[in-house]
């Protein structure tokens, strides 16, 4: 059986940071591995760990940067990467949801997977769409925000519990294969042991094009065009008081009796 999991590389934004045209500057970021998409790896790995003759094989959309991250994964248990870039994704302004989804059905098709596991969104966009767009363009069924899974290999049925609007859950049976969307709290992602770095350093990492997954450099042409970036005006200033909770907690009493929420 075949697993194959989406990974990004999502940036996180320091406190006070600067715009470079329309994007924020590289200097004011920190890459690092999506949370979710840890979450699916960890999933995908323990699958490997309960089944014989599981491959778990990551494939990201990122530039040679994001082979850090990719490592990262690697040294958790995955077995192999696929990372997928050229000029033509370089150069794009966007990578929207069809994009990235015509791009990771593309490497399903070639990987032939049981499973595709991803996260149930990214940290940086949160479309929480990727993964339901990949279903949709092979043909697979699929489960949205998944939080506990049982794999029937036998049967080829993966019982999923599935988180639902208003605190509901759904139990459901899909068939694999299928495209399932992994949500934070399913396990408890592992720390990458020294060995694992080491390991991962050998383990094979192999680049892609477009043109090697026999897509056409338009796949990145959006109707999404980003036009502006700022930094939004603040409507009111905000009050921070230091000190012990004792203290901080007489002083907010105070502040709400002279703004009239509380009475006495």
């Amino acid at each position: 059986m075949k697993i194959l999991v989406t990974v990004k590389e999502v940036a996180e934004v320091e406190d006070q940071f600067e715009i470079s045209g329309l994007d924020i500057a590289d200097s004011s970021l920190e890459y690092d591995l999506n949370e979710w998409d840890d979450y699916a790896v960890e999933e995908a790995v323990q699958l490997s760990e309960e089944h014989d003759d599981v491959e778990v094989v990551t494939v990201t959309i990122g530039p040679e940067r994001s082979e850090e991250t990719v490592r990262m994964a690697l040294a958790k248990g995955a077995d192999r990467a696929i990372r997928v870039w050229d000029d033509s994704i370089e150069d794009a302004q966007f990578l929207d949801v069809d994009t990235k989804a015509e791009i990771i059905a593309a490497v399903a098709e070639a990987e032939d997977p049981d499973f595709i596991l991803s996260g149930v969104q990214a940290g940086d966009d949160a479309n929480g769409a990727t993964g339901v767009a990949v279903a949709e363009r092979l043909g697979f069924e699929w489960g949205a925000v998944v939080n506990a899974l049982d794999l029937d290999v036998d049967e080829g049925v993966a019982a999923v519990h599935r988180e639902l609007e208003g605190g509901i859950e759904e139990l459901t049976d899909i068939e694999i294969p299928a495209v399932l969307t992994i949500q934070t709290g399913i396990n408890e992602p592992r720390y990458a042991s020294l060995r694992g770095i080491r390991q991962a350093q050998r383990k094979p990492l192999d680049v892609q094009t477009l043109d090697d997954l026999g897509l056409d450099a338009s796949v990145v042409d959006s109707e999404i065009e980003r036009t502006a970036m700022y930094e939004p005006e603040s409507e009111g200033d905000a009050t921070l008081w230091e000190g012990s909770a004792e203290d901080t907690a007489n002083e907010l009493a105070d502040f709400l009796r002279d703004k009239g929420v509380v009475e006495g």
